[in-house]
């Protein structure tokens, strides 16, 4: 009987049992690591940082940070399994749920923000 109490271990069992994370460019990607990625697309520059996804700092360049953040969006949770070394691909998502989580909080919470701000300059500008 297994012990209830410690933490469930995450395997690759269903990856034929091999951890290809953080290999470079020739790395397969396991079932449930593709897709998009918010964090990657909202906080580009910062998360490829994060991730070791080198490609994401043209984020920083003008004109080119829009193609950049699209690209990593769409290809940014392949970067990060690629560059970076993983315990488990439940780690991978684990971590990036949370990259995502936080994206959305920062943007929703500057959109909160601006509309507060609308609403009020005018308010005080008018005394």
């Amino acid at each position: 009987m297994e012990n209830p109490y410690l933490a469930p271990g995450a395997s690759l069992d269903n990856f034929e049992g091999k951890n290809t994370s953080g290999t470079g460019p020739g790395a397969e990607i396991p079932p449930g690591v593709a897709g998009w990625s918010w964090g990657a697309f909202l906080l580009n520059w910062i998360w490829a940082i994060g991730n070791r996804t080198w490609v994401g700092l043209l984020a920083l360049v003008p004109y080119i940070g829009f193609i950049a953040a699209i690209y990593l969006g769409v290809k940014g949770r392949e970067l990060a399994w690629r560059n970076k070394q993983w315990d488990s691909v439940e780690h991978f998502n684990r971590v990036q749920r949370k990259w995502t989580m936080w994206a959305l909080i920062l943007m929703l919470g500057g959109a909160v923000i601006g509309i507060v701000a609308a609403i009020l300059i005018p308010i005080f500008a008018g005394r």
